[in-house]
């Protein structure tokens, strides 16, 4: 098949299932796996004309990417808060599971003791790839996600450097302990200079202007790889630690460019993912997957409830941390793209060192793989909200700015039990707010504290609502990729400073919530003349047209500001994301007390039609 051909069905079939799983809220690489199996040993589709060496080269580039990438998510100001954690789940727990990986692997697996020990360095790591978007998905807390967080990203290329130099020891003539030292040793120096070093000296570069911005990041992903290559020419596989640390030194600089370089990692991540976890799978055959036996299956559980909880109970024993942690982190510990790629690499040249078994290397680490996503993705949401250690739902609102308003509003979603948090930067503005018990946050929403203490995963709108029409567009276009742009509001401009020539395009702020007449000072000069927030459930008797006929003008008479849905969701009405509300909804509006509809007005009749906004 066509070199080209080829390419584009891997990228197809790759993004196509990172869709499919983000459809069926299932982990992407159970599918991408699925169908890699698919396109390689059964039907045959996929067939790389390059050799073994080769596309080892250029899967552990793929990899030295994505680790970057995830090396640029490690904020030091999460170390100092749950450092002690860190600590012991990043330098103490990966030796006792290489030990205890490696006893499993020889004595319930029955492999050698030289592929046992390779296998147990390899189950080391704990896939970021995997793990950061199950913490998205699940919802957890900051100190929780955090701790995952680190573990996965840390101890990926501590993994890699684990398998290198056990295969070093026991395939080089002469190898002794004091050479795997000596190894470990230089894969540290080098990481210091080439990652550390390096990383600072970029962002100096970049400060100073010494790179035009539309090159910064393509030379940065060249640059990334330039070391990754070079650090294994001391090293074999120090690489990756080199490209983790360089990660973690330019995503903790106070660099302006930092998030437009993190995002473009973030999508080029999304792509080599894809068909990295297409092309790994593909190269499995059909005689390989014979190997696995009742004991490699007894080997997985042998990891997954006794390597695994033996590890973390021996590494965080005393440490100042949460029991509930501790239990957390004993189950949850999927591994993904650096455990397939490390065994694709030493698999094949272990049995050309003389050892066999290593055949059965790559399916029985592609085997956990699937289990442990499974498995840990699967229960990771549940087991988390058990332990009250997530948010049970995401369903709530973050309002940026504390105002007479925005306690009004607050006050009638928290009766209508949805959760509710006010930012601001002002104590005496919100204290009426705390004194009324709702959540609050006090400080600065962009600032570096926020990003580590607000919990804000069971929330999903945002709604900036301060008198700051541009303060409000900045914190949208800053929050929008956490919430999603589609869940990201501001109020309107004031008419008065409304010319249509010089008002921000919708690229660069949030969608205007409510109605465009409904700017700061029109909500408070309302409420002062007797306005107030009021909810109404939609029902047969009485349906939306019948409301909007008791209230009058949309947008003039009264402000529609969105509704409840009857399984209990919230949704924020926009004029420019109209919604149909339907039987059962309950519809939070704006309007003269005059006005407030009658309790008669509210029966309720399943058999309703829905009603269809008018405006």
């Amino acid at each position: 098949m066509h070199t080209a051909t080829l390419m584009l069905i891997m990228l197809s079939a790759g993004l196509a299932s990172q869709w499919l799983a983000w459809r069926i809220r299932i982990p992407a690489i159970v599918i991408l796996i699925a169908t890699g199996l698919i396109l390689g040993p059964v039907t045959g589709v996929i067939n790389l004309a390059m050799s073994q060496t080769e596309l080892t080269e250029l899967i552990g580039m793929g990899v030295a990417i994505i680790l970057f990438e995830g090396g640029m998510d490690l904020k030091l100001g999460e170390f100092r808060r749950v450092g002690h954690g860190i600590g012991r789940l990043t330098v103490v727990a990966p030796p006792l599971a290489w030990v205890f990986g490696a006893a499993a692997a020889h004595y319930v697996a029955g492999l050698s003791w030289p592929v046992s020990w390779v296998l147990g360095a390899i189950l080391v790591v704990t896939g970021p790839t995997v793990i950061l978007p199950l913490l998205h998905q699940a919802r957890l807390n900051r100190e929780s996600s955090s701790l995952l967080k680190w573990e996965g990203i840390v101890n990926d290329p501590v993994g890699v450097l684990l398998a290198v130099l056990t295969f070093q020891y026991f395939t080089l003539a002469g190898s002794d302990w004091s050479q795997v030292a000596m190894g470990l040793g230089t894969a540290i120096a080098v990481a210091a200079v080439l990652g550390g070093a390096g990383g600072w000296l970029t962002g100096w570069l970049y400060r100073r202007g010494a790179v035009p911005a539309n090159l910064k990041a393509p030379l940065l992903m060249v640059w990334v790889l330039a070391a990754y290559w070079l650090s294994n020419q001391f090293q074999h596989e120090a690489g990756l630690l080199t490209v983790t640390v360089m990660g973690l030194v330019i995503g903790n600089m106070k660099l302006v460019e930092r998030d437009p370089l993190r995002r473009f990692k973030e999508n080029l991540t999304v792509v080599l993912l894809s068909v990295l976890f297409i092309v790994i799978p593909s190269q499995l055959n059909i005689e390989q997957l014979d190997l696995l036996n009742w004991r490699v299956a007894a080997f997985v559980l042998a990891v997954l409830l006794l390597v695994r909880p033996l590890s973390i109970l021996l590494a965080t024993l005393g440490a100042p941390m949460r029991g509930k942690d501790k239990v957390l982190l004993a189950w949850i510990a999927p591994r993904g793209i650096v455990a397939a790629a490390t065994a694709g690499i030493f698999g094949p040249a272990l049995v050309d060192a003389g050892y066999p078994d290593a055949a059965a290397l790559l399916p029985i680490v592609f085997l956990i793989i699937i289990v442990t996503v499974l498995a840990h993705g699967l229960t990771l949401a549940p087991l988390a909200q058990k332990m009250s250690l997530a948010a049970k739902e995401e369903n709530g609102l973050l309002i940026v700015g504390a105002s007479p308003w925005t306690l009004a509003l607050a006050q009638t979603l928290k009766k209508l039990k949805v959760d509710v948090v006010v930012a601001d930067g002002s104590y005496q503005r919100l204290k009426p707010i705390r004194m009324n018990g709702i959540k609050v946050y006090y400080g600065e929403i962009l600032s570096e504290h926020a990003e580590h203490e607000l919990e804000d995963e069971h929330l999903s709108f945002l709604l900036c609502a301060t008198d700051n029409y541009y303060y409000n567009a900045l914190v949208c276009k800053a929050q929008g990729h956490e919430f999603g742009h589609h869940r990201t509001f501001q109020l309107a401009p004031h008419q008065e400073s409304d010319m249509k020539h010089k008002r921000l395009t919708v690229q660069q702020r949030g969608y205007f919530s409510f109605e465009k007449t409904t700017d700061f000072y029109t909500l408070q000069q309302r409420l002062t003349d007797g306005w107030t927030v009021q909810t109404t459930r939609l029902s047969k008797d009485f349906d939306l047209d019948r409301l909007q006929s008791r209230l009058g003008e949309l947008g003039k008479d009264w402000v529609l500001l969105g509704c409840v849905s009857a399984q209990g969701e919230l949704k924020i009405y926009s004029c420019e994301q109209r919604f149909k509300p339907t039987l059962g909804w309950t519809l939070l509006y704006f309007a003269a007390e005059s006005k407030a509809v009658s309790a008669g007005d509210k029966a309720d009749d399943p058999a309703a039609e829905p009603a269809m906004l008018k405006s």
